[in-house]
């Protein structure tokens, strides 16, 4: 299936804008982006939170902490989907999903809340 780069790039940023806006608001110095392949190590993961989940920081954590990041990797993702609707509601998933780890939201709860 094609899908761009910029396509794709294009649906996080839909997927993004579907956060509610209170919930955005108090994400804490996060970035997110797109790459085409996951890790070699895992070459299937759709997406990465990397970083100090909300629940995790104290007052030591801000001094010279780098941004969290949520990486959405394209070509994994595009290896799963069948159609371009695929591809959006894939990525929406994945971005909330990603977005629940920097709420200190693990994937046990995250299966248990069916978002899988």
């Amino acid at each position: 299936m094609e899908f761009s780069r910029a396509d794709f790039e294009d649906a996080v940023s839909d997927a993004l804008d579907l956060v509610p806006a209170d919930l955005t608001a108090v994400m804490d110095n996060v970035v997110v982006l797109v790459e085409d392949d996951a890790p070699a190590s895992d070459p299937e993961l759709l997406g990465l939170y990397e970083g100090v989940p909300l629940t995790e920081r104290d007052l030591s954590w801000a001094a010279g902490a780098l941004p969290d990041r949520i990486t959405i990797f394209r070509n994994p993702t595009l290896a799963i989907c069948e159609t371009r609707e695929d591809v959006v509601d894939e990525v929406a998933i994945t971005v909330v999903h990603e977005i629940a780890h920097h709420f200190g939201i693990d994937d046990e709860r995250l299966h248990e809340l069916g978002w899988d």
